[in-house]
């Protein structure tokens, strides 16, 4: 398989897209700077907040500028795009359709691998943008997974640690999380999804335990894997045990 660039539209949020990268670097197996993927960043952390419009349509629109940077990606040589952001991912017919190269999905490669690895019902902890837009609840139910969601005391925890927490770079209220994810295991979640891309920053001493699935790791792990890069064999299966 031929090599191919990475393209990635950051700043959704900053210390994310950071994140994203590092990942990608971690999960190839490589021996010297030369065998590791070409990536080009456009950070664009002025984009509009996607939770704030998909609850309320009066505020401006993330899909422009969404659609502007992956055509210049595109225009610089990627041949293939991701977005560190799944609430953005909202948008994701529209955006994929603006360009011509792959745009990999960050929904569907979830779901996927927990069906690959047998779970039947997974609990998201997620923006509340992501959660009433139903947009992990599609992806599950195309592979057969029960989709549960947190109630409304729990989810505004999980958007009190998203934006109080780490987008306000402040230290996480590990508490909070915990008591949202526990809720979710009580509900008869097999598998936690971290379905938001902040909260890999934020998950770190949390206890969360085992049956745990980050987002953000299983789109580096398919980044590398489109670009035509080997995959370290740890990184195979990213469920937590």
């Amino acid at each position: 398989m031929q090599s191919k660039t990475l393209g990635i539209i950051g700043g959704l949020g900053p210390m994310a897209t950071a994140r994203f990268l590092e990942l990608t670097v971690r999960m190839t197996e490589a021996s010297r700077d030369q065998d590791h993927l070409e990536a080009i960043l456009l950070e664009s952390p002025s984009i509009p907040d996607r939770t704030a419009y998909i609850l309320d349509r009066s505020n401006p629109s993330p899909l422009p500028p969404i659609v502007a940077l992956a055509k210049k990606l595109e225009s610089l040589g990627a041949g293939c795009l991701a977005i560190p952001c799944i609430t953005s991912h909202y948008f994701y017919d529209e955006f994929s359709a603006a360009v011509s190269v792959p745009f990999l999905n960050i929904l569907r490669e979830t779901a996927a691998h927990l069906k690959e690895n047998g779970v039947s019902s997974a609990g998201v902890l997620a923006t509340t943008g992501t959660v009433q837009a139903g947009l992990f609840q599609r992806a599950l139910a195309e592979q057969g997974i029960r989709c549960l969601t947190p109630d409304e005391e729990h989810q505004a925890m999980v958007m009190h640690v998203i934006y109080s927490n780490v987008k306000a770079g402040l230290p996480v209220e590990r508490e909070l999380l915990r008591q949202a994810a526990s809720s979710l295991r009580g509900q008869g979640a097999q598998c936690l999804i971290l379905g938001c891309t902040e909260l890999s920053l934020a998950k770190e001493g949390c206890g969360l335990g085992a049956g745990c699935l980050d987002a953000l790791d299983v789109l580096a792990r398919a980044a590398v894997l489109a670009c035509g890069k080997p995959l370290k064999p740890q990184y195979r299966r990213l469920i937590s045990e």
